[in-house]
């Protein structure tokens, strides 16, 4: 029983490895990278957001903003 569960396998292996792999990409196009004036400044910097990190604090109160923006802008203190 061993012996047939193995040839089993091994035919189905054989008929996976046998497969014509698809041609590689050729590389697509890529979009121009953003020059660095049209680049948004970053609000805060990420040694400035380690120094205030609140994570374990409750910010709970954020829910009782009137608009999801506010409520996520009031969370990423938080982050």
């Amino acid at each position: 029983m061993k012996q047939m569960v193995f040839f089993v396998m091994m035919v189905f292996a054989g008929a996976a490895f046998s497969q014509e792999k698809p041609p590689a990409k050729e590389e697509a196009a890529k979009p121009e990278p953003m020059k660095e004036a049209a680049k948004p400044a970053p609000t805060k910097s990420a040694a400035s957001r380690k120094a205030g990190r609140r994570w374990n604090e409750d910010a709970r109160h954020c829910l009782e903003k009137a608009s999801n923006t506010e409520v996520i802008k009031c969370a990423e203190e938080y982050l």
